[in-house]
C-alpha cells in the first residue's frame, strides 16, 4: 500500500503540470545530424476522440518555421517517459508526440488494453497530421504494448500514417501474449496486472471517496478511510482473459494475424532473443511480406533480432549470466531515427541500400546481414531423442543423434502439478524471478527426475542453428490433460548449461486453439511443440541438450492434469507422462543447421 500511495503523491504532483505550456529548450549535446533545432515542449495537450473522451499528449517540436514529420508514440506507461527521445528527436527536425493512451496516466476515460487503440489511434495519427507543424507524414514507434498500440492502429488504416516501428511486441493477443500454445502465462499476466493496477488505483483515490455516504455508518470507529476496490474492479480484464481460455471472437477481433491486409505501411519489426514476444514478432515480418494491404508495405519489412528484449536491455551486453561481448549494444532510438529519416525525409543514409534481415548470432557474437527469414540455405535437420536406459536428468541415458532409433524403450516421468518443474530465466516479463531472466544456468532443473534429457556429443566444430525451431513428439499420459514443454540449450565445457529457446503444448489443443479436446489416457498422440527460434553457433567442445517436461513454472500455469477449467480448478492429479522413440514413432528434435 505504501508503494501505491508513494505513485498516488507522484500522480497527483503531475496533475498541476497538465496545462498546455511552452518552454524552449536548447538542443541537447552529443547529437548527429545534418539540421538541429532548439526545442519547443507543449505539455498535457488534450485531443478529443471520436466518442468524446479526452486524451493528453507532450508534443516536443523544433522551434522554427515550417513544417516537420511526426513521430508518435501512444503508451500506457506515463507519456514523460519518452522526454530524452522527444528532445532528441525534435533536435533532428521532427515533431514527437507522446500520448498517454485512454484511463492512463492525464488522458480521461477508462483503461481496457486492447479495446480502444484503433479508434484512439486512428484519431491520434490524423490529428497530428494535422498540426500546424506537421508535414502530414507520421510514423509510430515504442515497444512491448506500445507496439501493439502501433499495429492497432495501422489496421485501421489512418490516411497519413506512413509507418510504424513496433519493438518486440506480438502478433496475437491470445496465442504469444496472454497463452501459448494453450498454457497461460501466468507470471507475465499476473505481473502486468499488478503494474497497471496500480495506476488504476491511484486514479480511483484521486476521483475521491464518499465521506458524505459513509457518514451515518455506525459504529463510527468502522469509518473506511480508504475503500479499495475488488480486484476485479481494478482489472476487469483479467478475469475476462482467464474467461477466454480459447481463441474465440474475443481474441480475434484485435488479433493482428486477422487483420494483416489492413497493414498498408512498412514496417521496421525489432525483436530479441529471450524476448516473450519473438514468436510473434518473427510471425509479422514473415506474414506481412505476403500478406499486407500494398505492395510498398509487402515491400518494405525490415526485422531486427539483437539480444534481450523483455530479457534484458538493448545497451547493455550482459544478458541474465551471459556476457555476449562489445559488438551487442546499440543505440535504438538512433536505430528509430535512422530508418525514419530514410522513410519520412527521404535522406539518402543507405538504408534502402541494405539487406532487410539484420540478426545477433548467439555463440559466434557477432551481427549479421540476411536476405531473408528464415533463412534459404538453413537445412532443417533432425536430431532423434535416444536412450540406451532411462533418460531422467542428467545422470540418465537420453541422447540426441541423427541417426534414427530402431526399437527402444520409451522415457516416462512423472508430472506433480503440487511439484512442478520450476522457472530458471527464459523469457519473462515484467519483472525477473529469483532465477533470473533471459540465458541462466539450467542444471538445477536438469537434474530432476520429472526431466528428460537428451544430449549431443560435443562438437568437433562450430555449428550454427539459426531459424525456426520445433519438437516432433510421440506421447501418452495417464491423464486426460496434460503439458509438455520442450527447451533447447548450449552446454558449454564447462557444464554450463545456456537455455536458448523453449516451449510447452497444452495436449487438449493438440489440434486446434479454438476447439480444444482431452485426451484419452493411454493413446499414443504425435504433437509439436513450437520452440519459437534462435541463432546461436555451438562452439567446437559444446554440446547441444534437449530438455522435455510437463511444466516451467510461474513462467506458464501448472496444467492440473484433471480437464477441468484451469482458471476455476483446485483439484489436482498426478500424471504419468511418456515420450515414444521408436521406429514406428520416431521422436525428434527438428533443427535449421546452417551450412
Amino acid at each position: 500500500m505504501r508503494r501505491v500511495l508513494a505513485a498516488a503523491s507522484i500522480h497527483c504532483r503531475a496533475l498541476a503540470h497538465w496545462f498546455i505550456v511552452a518552454l524552449a529548450v536548447m538542443v541537447p549535446t552529443g547529437l548527429t545530424a545534418v539540421d538541429t533545432y532548439e526545442v519547443t515542449v507543449e505539455r498535457g495537450v488534450p485531443v478529443e476522440m471520436r466518442d468524446g473522451v479526452t486524451l493528453r499528449a507532450d508534443i516536443y517540436h523544433p522551434k522554427a518555421d515550417g513544417k516537420f514529420p511526426v513521430l508518435l508514440t501512444r503508451t500506457p506507461y506515463d507519456k514523460t517517459g519518452a522526454a530524452h527521445y522527444g528532445l532528441k528527436a525534435a533536435a533532428r527536425g521532427y515533431v514527437l508526440i507522446a500520448q498517454d493512451v485512454r484511463g492512463r496516466y492525464a488522458s480521461d476515460g477508462d483503461w481496457y488494453p486492447f479495446k480502444y487503440e484503433s479508434q484512439d489511434g486512428y484519431d491520434t495519427v490524423e490529428w497530428a497530421a494535422a498540426l500546424p507543424y506537421s508535414n502530414g507524414k507520421v510514423g509510430m514507434y515504442g515497444g512491448s504494448y506500445v507496439g501493439a498500440t502501433q499495429y492497432l492502429a495501422a489496421i485501421a488504416k489512418p490516411p497519413h500514417l506512413a509507418g510504424i516501428c513496433p519493438n518486440y511486441t506480438a502478433s496475437n493477443y491470445h496465442d504469444g501474449w496472454t497463452y501459448q500454445d494453450g498454457a497461460f502465462e501466468q507470471w507475465f499476466s499476473e505481473s502486468w496486472t499488478t503494474e497497471l493496477a496500480e495506476n488504476t488505483l491511484s486514479r480511483r483515490i484521486e476521483s475521491g471517496g464518499d465521506p458524505f455516504g459513509w457518514s451515518q455508518t455506525l459504529p463510527l470507529w468502522s469509518y473506511p478511510v480508504l475503500e479499495a476496490p475488488s480486484a476485479a474492479k481494478l482489472a476487469p480484464y483479467f478475469t475476462d482473459w482467464l474467461a477466454h481460455p480459447n481463441y474465440d471472437d474475443y481474441w480475434k477481433q484485435w488479433s493482428i494475424e486477422e487483420h494483416y491486409t489492413q497493414i498498408q505501411v512498412p514496417v521496421f519489426s525489432l525483436g530479441a532473443w529471450y524476448d516473450i514476444f519473438l514468436g510473434g514478432t518473427l510471425r509479422n515480418y514473415v506474414r506481412l511480406k505476403n500478406e499486407a494491404g500494398t505492395e510498398a508495405a509487402r515491400h518494405g519489412q525490415r526485422l531486427m533480432i539483437y539480444v534481450g528484449g523483455h530479457a534484458g536491455g538493448w545497451n547493455d551486453k550482459k544478458v541474465g549470466a551471459v556476457d555476449f561481448g562489445d559488438k551487442l549494444p546499440f543505440d535504438l532510438e538512433e536505430v528509430t531515427l535512422r530508418w525514419y529519416d530514410s522513410l519520412l525525409k527521404d535522406i539518402g543514409n543507405g538504408v534502402d541500400h541494405e539487406k532487410p534481415v539484420k540478426i545477433f548470432v548467439m555463440g559466434k557474437n557477432d551481427w549479421r546481414e540476411e536476405d531473408d527469414w528464415p533463412l534459404a540455405r538453413a537445412k532443417a535437420t533432425r536430431y532423434y531423442l535416444r536412450s540406451t536406459k532411462p533418460a531422467n536428468g542428467l545422470e540418465g541415458g537420453g541422447t540426441l543423434s541423427t541417426t534414427a532409433p530402431a526399437e527402444e524403450k520409451p522415457d516416462q516421468y512423472v508430472y506433480d502439478p503440487n511439484d512442478a518443474t520450476p522457472t530458471i530465466g527464459g523469457p519473462l516479463c515484467c519483472e525477473s524471478l529469483p532465477s533470473g531472466i533471459g540465458p541462466e544456468d539450467q542444471r538445477p532443473v536438469e537434474g530432476r527426475s520429472d526431466v528428460v534429457v537428451f544430449s549431443s556429443p560435443a562438437f568437433a566444430q562450430a555449428t550454427e542453428v539459426t531459424g525456426p525451431i520445433s519438437l516432433d513428439l510421440y506421447v501418452s499420459s495417464s491423464a486426460v490433460d496434460t503439458d509438455f514443454t520442450g527447451k533447447l540449450v548450449d552446454v558449454w565445457p564447462s557444464g554450463f548449461a545456456q537455455n536458448l529457446t523453449e516451449g510447452i503444448l497444452r495436449l487438449r489443443y493438440r489440434k486446434s486453439q479454438e476447439k480444444p479436446e482431452l485426451a484419452n489416457p493411454g493413446n499414443v498422440y504425435h504433437i509439436s511443440v513450437d520452440l519459437w527460434a534462435t541463432s546461436n553457433v555451438f562452439l567446437p567442445g559444446h554440446k547441444l541438450r534437449l530438455e522435455v517436461s510437463s511444466s516451467n513454472f510461474p513462467r506458464f500455469d501448472r496444467n492440473l492434469n484433471t480437464g477441468e477449467d484451469q482458471a476455476r480448478g483446485t483439484h489436482m492429479v498426478k500424471a504419468t507422462n511418456v515420450i515414444y522413440h521408436d521406429k514406428t514413432r520416431p521422436s525428434a528434435l527438428i533443427l535449421p543447421i546452417v551450412p
